[in-house]
C-alpha cells in the first residue's frame, strides 16, 4: 500500500479513536453510537487477513473497551448487538465479564478478557485485564491461576455462591487453543482481600475422595456439547464418550452421547451426579 495511504488511514483511526473516547466523558449518551462502532470494528476483524492489519483493528477495540470499562456507568452500559463480544453479568449485578478472541494465522490467537468486580463502598470499580495467547496445552484441574498465568477462554454464564463466609462467582467457558480438542471449563473465580483475582477453589467433587479445584470438559473440535446452568445451585453437561471404544483416552474423538451428568451445589461443593433426566429441561443456547 502507497506511503499516502497509510498515512491516510491511520490518521482515520485517531480520529475515529478520538470521536470514541470523547464519548465517554458524557456518561454515555451515544452508547449506541459507540456500540455500532464496536460492531463495525468486530466486523472488520472478521473480514480482513492480514495479521498486520487485525492487530491495528483490535488495538481500536481495546481502546474503546479499556474507557468503558473504567467508567462507573460500565454496569448499566449494554454493547448491543456486538457478534463477537461477549458480556455477561452475575445475577446479583456485582461481576461483569467482557471478552473476546482475535484469531491470527501466522501467531497464535489470542483472549481478552476484562473483570469487572462492582465496588462495595462508593469507590471505583475493581478492574481485571486479563489477556492469553491460545495454547495447546492442557488445563489444569488442580492448578488455582492468576490474572498473570490465566490460561484464556471467553466466559458466558456466571453465578455467585457463598460458602463459611466467602463468596465465590462459578463461570462456564470455553478455550480454543488447541486446533484438535475444543474445552468446557466449570471454574471458580475468587476476588481476594488484597485486590488480586484468583482462578480455582477445591469445591469439585467429581468422586467421594478427590476434590478439583475446577472442571475442565475436552472434546472433537468438530463435536458441539452443552454445558449450562440450570438453576444457581445445578449445572447440566453432556456426557461425553469416544467415537467408538477403540479411540478411548483419545480426547479429539469424543463427543455427546445424548445422555446428561450435572454438578450440583451442596453443602458448598459441587457435586457430581451421573446420568440424570434432562428431558424436561428447557434446552438454551450452548455458550459460544
Amino acid at each position: 500500500m502507497p506511503l499516502h495511504n497509510n498515512i491516510k488511514l491511520i490518521a482515520k483511526q485517531f480520529i475515529m479513536l478520538a470521536i470514541c473516547c470523547s464519548f465517554m466523558y458524557k456518561a454515555y449518551p451515544q452508547a449506541d453510537t459507540l456500540s455500532q462502532t464496536l460492531g463495525r470494528l468486530f466486523g472488520r476483524l472478521a473480514t480482513v487477513n492480514e495479521d498486520s492489519v487485525k492487530l491495528q483493528v483490535n488495538d481500536s477495540i481495546q481502546t474503546i473497551v479499556n474507557r468503558i470499562v473504567e467508567s462507573d456507568s460500565i454496569f448499566s452500559f449494554s454493547f448491543k448487538d456486538i457478534r463477537f463480544l461477549g458480556q455477561i453479568t452475575s445475577p446479583d449485578s456485582t461481576v461483569k465479564i467482557v471478552s473476546w478472541n482475535l484469531n491470527l494465522k501466522a501467531s497464535p490467537g489470542k483472549y481478552f478478557c476484562y473483570i469487572i468486580k462492582r465496588s462495595e463502598t462508593n469507590s471505583l470499580n475493581s478492574v481485571y485485564r486479563l489477556t492469553s495467547d491460545y495454547n495447546p496445552a492442557d488445563i489444569s484441574e488442580d492448578t488455582v491461576y492468576t490474572g498473570e498465568n490465566w490460561y484464556g477462554a471467553l466466559y458466558y454464564d456466571i453465578r455467585p455462591f457463598t460458602t463459611d463466609g466467602q463468596t465465590y462467582w462459578t463461570a462456564l467457558g470455553i478455550n480454543y487453543g488447541n486446533p484438535l480438542i475444543t474445552k468446557k471449563v466449570i471454574d471458580i473465580i475468587t476476588f481476594k482481600h488484597d485486590g488480586a483475582i484468583e482462578f480455582g477453589a477445591p469445591v469439585f467433587s467429581p468422586s467421594d475422595s478427590i476434590l478439583v479445584k475446577r472442571k475442565v470438559f475436552r472434546y472433537s473440535a468438530d463435536a458441539a456439547m452443552t454445558l449450562r446452568f440450570t438453576d444457581n445451585n445445578s449445572i447440566v453437561f453432556d456426557h461425553l464418550v469416544p467415537f467408538s471404544p477403540a479411540l478411548a483416552g483419545k480426547m479429539e474423538y469424543y463427543g455427546p452421547d445424548f445422555s446428561y451428568d450435572a454438578y450440583i451445589l451442596e453443602k458448598g461443593k459441587w457435586t457430581f451426579k451421573p446420568d440424570i433426566d434432562a428431558r424436561n429441561e428447557e434446552k438454551p443456547v450452548s455458550g459460544r
